[in-house]
């Protein structure tokens, strides 16, 4: 049975198939027992066995592999895009805008602070009552434009609380 199977007889040793008989030097197998003996083999191999003993393998652990490398993928493709759309100045990060605006708040409130003495000078005629009244005026846009850069963050919040 071996030479035609074109195996050595110690194959069925190590394969497990139980001897018919044995009469001297010579062993012999029934085909029935070899080939139930692979097809048992071949079943063990594509059986999951657990590592730990008690651990039991999750049927579905492939789908889950792949739907988690799939959302990894999108993400990293999202933060590319990202890198990208910045890199050609078509986007801004947020704190980049909170800076530059806070910053142009800054100077437009130094430029209000000095404007009602700039209008004093410049236009004599002007009564107090007018450059007082400016002067408020001015205060309360000085204080508005100085207050921007914590007022950024929330303007920030809130745009995005209504638009999600």
């Amino acid at each position: 049975m071996a030479k035609s199977l074109r195996i050595s007889t110690q194959a069925f040793d190590k394969w497990g198939v139980e001897p018919v008989a044995k009469v001297g030097r010579s062993v012999y197998f029934d085909c029935a027992a070899v080939v139930e003996r692979r097809l048992a083999h071949q079943a063990e191999k594509h059986q999951p066995r657990p590592t730990d003993g008690d651990e039991e393998i999750d049927p579905f652990i492939e789908y889950k592999l792949a739907v988690e490398r799939r959302r990894l993928t999108a993400a990293q493709a999202e933060g590319q895009e990202q890198k990208n759309a910045i890199a050609a100045r078509q986007s801004v990060p947020a704190e980049f805008a909170i800076f530059a605006l806070s910053r142009t708040g800054a100077e437009i409130a130094t430029i209000l602070d000095t404007l009602a003495s700039t209008m004093k000078r410049k236009h004599p005629d002007l009564e107090v009552r007018h450059l007082e009244t400016l002067a408020r005026e001015l205060s309360k846009a000085r204080n508005l434009a100085a207050g921007l850069d914590q007022r950024l963050p929330e303007f920030l919040d809130e745009y995005i609380d209504a638009n999600t």
